[in-house]
């Protein structure tokens, strides 16, 4: 049973945080990777403290073993020091997938008593 098991470690590309540049007055995108760095299927999905302000696409996924996804994090423009982005951050959730289970993304995988592992990508919005 893959719930017994932890999941393994994932890597992001960057790795501690994201940096958003001025200025604010237009949408930014920003890339980042994320990639499976264990020995077994997970299911991914993004989470976003500010949901008006920070988006990511595609919000959740499937990723074999070593495989990796690019996804793209927008900022949408926003009134810069008017505007609280001390708790910005993104929040990297994967758990196993259930042994034999198809390659398409269930939210009822974060919702059973399986492990779930987070990482957390604060932003950082640089004048």
């Amino acid at each position: 049973m893959a719930q017994s098991v932890p999941p393994g470690d994932i890597q992001t590309q960057p790795n501690a945080k994201i940096v958003f540049n001025a200025p604010f007055d237009d949408k930014h995108t920003y890339h980042i990777k994320v990639i499976n760095s264990s020995a077994r299927r997970i299911g991914y999905g993004i989470k976003t403290t500010n949901m008006k302000r920070l988006g990511v696409d595609p919000p959740c996924g499937v990723l074999d073993p070593k495989e990796a996804v690019l996804l793209a994090v927008s900022c949408d423009a926003f009134a810069y020091g008017q505007e609280d982005t001390n708790n910005d951050r993104i929040t990297v959730e994967w758990t196993n997938t259930p042994d034999g289970a198809a390659k398409q993304f269930r939210r009822e995988w974060f919702q059973g008593d399986g492990m779930v592992r987070r990482k957390n990508l604060p932003i950082e919005y640089n004048p």
